[in-house]
């Protein structure tokens, strides 16, 4: 249950979020620290729930009235929408209604009464008079187009969801037939997320979490690579009462060799420290947990059978065998999981949904679990994390997020005064420093591609840039020690372009670095200039507009060979 300890983490995270959201759109906000609060809170629970950590995709999919009034100083009429995201590749359209609240009471649950706020939003979408459409500005009335096309005339099944979000600490609490009307009506899915959900995907970087246990000898198996490796791994089958104990948010239970009472052992929830180096994020309510969870409960013994198991890596592992050689102890020093995170959750998540689950189910059911004690100095724990999770569909991205040269570009960042985001929701290893920038490794990537000669496909392929292209951007062609200074050149052009009065966009900010790679020695203002003045006289722009004409081959050959020309 979420509690004041977290709405003041989430507070410090949005005031963080605030200041990645102005270094972003070039603006310095001159408001109230609850507004800034107000504007973080937005982009980072978009982030979170969306899977998408470009700041630019998130600030675009925002309609909310208070929002583009702070930011851009227009004001309109959102009508009961405060966000629309949608992913074409995945099919899936989010919509999103916030409430954010300045004070934090316990007993204090969302209200039902938000969610048809939306329907005006849904109405005027579903609505056969298009015109309607054109009395709002661009930014709201290409979404209703798009929307309209998907709802209307769907050449693809889509998913849509409405989320209501607000930092209150409980969701909403009325499971009535009008939120089943509701969702009928519109065919869509309804969720609520509040502090208590929002609370599960702070990423807040863990103090170390150790644990002890005991198992029978005929149920660990010991494995190292050679007789003189100083490495040793276990491969053991566990109750899933002991994952529960092992995990825990409770020290005294972790590090207990003597046997918790069951009411007490319920007590606790999962710490989620433990999961702070797992490349999956949060999954709320997905179908895998849900099964995990059937299985528990219809056929607890046959656990270990059909769950996948769980993997876990830890900076020491010792293991003792006990007298009469039928028990070991096992004591492990910074555990990680790597794998297996949804198993672990829904394992918690079960024992809270009852206190007789723990008795009746968990004791009886086993799963198996996978200990290593990589060697770090070959970068063994990012490759047990990448290679255990690679079978299922995860961002290439996050699976990139633990390698030994991410690490390095965040450390060297650091001591710039620059944090760097491997995982969504990170803003930098101590809350105490105030960061000049906070880059996103994403954004990152596509800055390297633009430099590595491609900003024309800089926003197309992310995934791309995390596999096929990945050695070459970040391992062979990559110079650490440039790494700051291509940060501060990104969002000094961003921060140009707003002073300037001209609009900006992603696209044109990859082509500024574009050109200082090729080593054009003009100043920001003038490599601005060139780059408007020649997207305004091609000759693609009247048809395909901005956007298109940046990111066709033709514009970025055409470009290259002028600035050439005048450079020769």
């Amino acid at each position: 249950m979420a509690n004041i300890h977290d709405y003041h983490i989430l507070n410090k995270k949005s005031e963080r979020y605030a200041k990645l959201l102005s270094d972003n759109v070039g603006v310095e906000f001159s408001i109230s620290n609850e507004e800034r609060r107000r504007l973080g809170f937005y982009i980072f629970t978009l982030e979170q729930i969306c899977n998408d950590s470009d700041i630019s995709n998130i600030v675009d999919c925002v309609i909310d009235t208070r929002f583009n009034e702070l930011i851009y100083g227009e004001r309109y009429n959102d009508s009961g929408v405060d966000a629309v995201y949608v992913n074409n590749e995945r099919r899936e359209v989010k919509l999103f209604n916030f409430k954010f609240r300045n004070s934090f009471n316990p007993n204090k649950s969302q209200s039902l009464n938000d969610n048809f706020i939306s329907t005006k939003f849904l109405n005027l979408v579903l609505s056969d008079d298009k015109e309607k459409f054109n009395a709002f500005p661009d930014k709201i009335k290409d979404k209703l187009y798009l929307l309209s096309d998907i709802l209307i005339r769907p050449q693809d099944e889509w998913r849509v969801e409405l989320f209501q979000v607000s930092n209150e600490a409980k969701e909403v609490i009325e499971t009535t037939d009008e939120l089943k009307d509701l969702a009928r009506m519109y065919a869509i899915k309804v969720k609520a997320i509040a502090l208590d959900t929002i609370s599960e995907f702070m990423s807040i970087r863990p103090d170390t979490i150790d644990a002890k246990l005991i198992l029978s000898s005929d149920s660990v198996m010991s494995y190292s690579e050679d007789t003189n490796a100083s490495a040793k791994s276990f491969i053991a089958r566990m109750p899933c009462s002991e994952i529960l104990r092992i995990t825990s948010d409770i020290e005294e239970h972790r590090e207990s060799l003597q046997s918790i009472d069951s009411e007490k052992l319920s007590e606790g929830y999962l710490d989620f420290g433990v999961l702070f180096d797992n490349v999956r994020g949060l999954v709320k309510n997905s179908k895998y947990n849900r099964n995990i969870a059937s299985t528990l409960k219809n056929e607890p013994k046959k656990f270990f059978m059909y769950n996948n198991g769980i993997t876990l890596i830890a900076e020491d592992i010792k293991a003792k065998p006990l007298a009469g050689n039928k028990s070991v102890k096992i004591e492990l020093y910074n555990i990680q999981i790597v794998n297996g995170g949804q198993t672990v959750r829904t394992i918690h998540d079960f024992n809270k949904e009852d206190k007789d689950h723990l008795e009746n189910y968990l004791y009886d059911a086993e799963v198996l679990v996978r200990m290593f004690m990589p060697d770090s100095e070959i970068d063994e724990a990012h490759k047990i994390a990448e290679f255990t999770n690679s079978q299922n569909p995860i961002k290439a991205v996050n699976l990139k997020s633990l390698a030994s040269e991410q690490i390095n570009i965040e450390k060297f960042l650091e001591e710039h005064g620059i944090a760097y985001a491997r995982k969504a929701g990170d803003t930098g290893s101590q809350d105490e420093i105030e960061y000049r920038y906070t880059i996103g490794m994403e954004t990152f990537g596509k800055i390297l591609k633009a430099r590595f000669g491609q900003p024309d496909k800089a926003t197309s392929s992310v995934k791309g840039i995390f596999e096929e292209q990945y050695e070459d951007l970040f391992v062979r062609d990559f110079d650490l020690s440039e790494a700051p200074r291509l940060v501060e050149l990104y969002f000094e052009t961003i921060k140009r372009y707003k002073e300037l009065g001209l609009k900006g966009n992603q696209l044109k900010y990859y082509y500024i670095q574009y050109f200082d790679k090729l080593g054009v020695d003009w100043s920001l203002d003038e490599l601005i200039q060139y780059l408007e003045g020649f997207l305004e006289n091609h000759s693609l722009l009247p048809d395909l507009g901005d956007v298109k004409t940046l990111g066709s081959s033709t514009f970025k050959n055409d470009i290259y060979e002028d600035l050439k020309a005048r450079l020769s």
